[in-house]
């Protein structure tokens, strides 16, 4: 099947997003943490709720998931989200992408976007499996792109990594994203021992369909524990080397993008790597109303509050207090191993840090044997 990709819906709004943005950020001040990295985009997870379990994922496979329904009692309604988004914007940050769990398990999230502050970039991570029938508005609502979980292109091996028989709902969702105008669709892979062995057929996959990008995401341990199952992600980008046409860098994270065969694959490499940490210019907001610096950390969550004056305490709390994870709160010992730098040791946000839960280990095994 080739995907081509549709009538640009979004296009207008885009194109009125990105004047605006530029005229924000003249008539506004950036925040800038003390590494000289300024704050532009925010990640805003909706809810930690999803209707996949992944064998990788720390926190998902929880809650309620029949099905799009209004906030949790313990998620922000879409008052608060856009409260916090009109704050962040006074600060010119240009773009949100909107993460779960599966956020389109909110029923509410058409009219988050619609609401969104104009000079906003919008995107989302989801599964896939609630874009039939919902892509169209979600575009329509202003919604400009999208990234697919699709971690393997056969079903069993699909089913395997996700405890999902959602398989052919997932593309079917990657195609109406085609079909609604949210072309390229990037595909997040995540690449560990069960799923190293599937990144050819999946970079061919993308170079044979019209619309589609590869995106791959290192492992990270740090969030999932079992460093066991981590694979040598420099044997990817060798093998991604010989294969492309062109190869080129991004200033975002300083990622890497291989062009094979007329399609992109691009590597998201943050572990150990102080280059990713040294040009990343996003806050998180959690599910539950704290933000956060970085992904990795769980120490440094600041309750946005409920007023606006709260809200731009805690996003300057959060950016004062922001440290790149790799050369700072993580540095080398004396063998070359990574650990907790002294000067952060205690630290303490908010509330408490978050657990987890860590997968099963003879499952992973498993899979990962079938892979190879």
């Amino acid at each position: 099947m080739i995907w081509v990709s549709g009538p640009t819906k979004g296009f207008g709004r885009g194109l009125h997003q990105r004047v605006n943005s530029l005229l924000a950020n003249r008539l506004t001040t950036m925040l800038e943490d003390r590494f000289g990295r300024e704050v532009t985009g925010i990640r805003v997870s909706l809810t930690d709720r999803c209707n996949f379990d992944c064998v990788y994922c720390h926190n998902e496979g929880l809650g309620d998931t029949r099905g799009p329904m209004e906030a949790q009692d313990h998620e922000m309604d879409a008052d608060d989200v856009v409260r916090v988004l009109e704050v962040v914007s006074e600060f010119g940050v240009d773009s949100v992408k909107f993460t779960g769990g599966e956020p389109m398990l909110r029923q509410d999230l058409e009219e988050i976007i619609r609401r969104t502050p104009t000079g906003m970039a919008v995107s989302m991570t989801t599964n896939g499996t609630f874009l039939p029938g919902r892509a169209e508005s979600l575009v329509d609502a202003g919604l400009e792109r999208v990234n697919v979980s699709q971690d393997a292109l056969d079903p069993e091996h699909f089913a395997e990594l996700t405890k999902s028989g959602a398989y052919d709902r997932v593309l079917e969702g990657v195609e109406a994203a085609v079909e609604a105008g949210l072309a390229p669709v990037k595909l997040n892979m995540v690449v560990f021992e069960p799923t190293a062995g599937y990144v050819p057929e999946m970079v061919e996959h993308v170079a044979e369909n019209d619309g589609l990008r590869l995106q791959l995401i290192e492992y990270m341990p740090e969030l999932s524990g079992h460093p066991e199952w981590a694979t040598d992600i420099e044997r990817v980008h060798g093998w991604l080397s010989e294969q492309a046409d062109r190869v080129e860098k991004r200033d975002m994270h300083s990622r890497t993008r291989y062009w094979v065969d007329g399609g992109m694959v691009e590597i998201v490499d943050p572990v150990g790597n102080e280059d990713f940490c040294a040009n990343c210019h996003r806050v998180r907001l959690t599910h539950d109303g704290y933000l956060k610096g970085c992904l990795n950390r769980n120490d440094d969550l600041r309750a946005i509050g409920t007023t606006k004056g709260k809200m731009r305490e805690a996003l300057e709390e959060t950016v004062a207090e922001r440290v790149p994870y790799y050369g700072e709160y993580m540095i080398k010992d004396a063998d070359g191993e990574w650990t907790v730098n002294e000067k952060y040791l205690g630290a303490e946000g908010d509330r408490s840090p978050y657990t987890y839960t860590e997968k099963d280990e003879g499952r992973v095994e498993s899979l990962a044997n079938d892979a190879t």
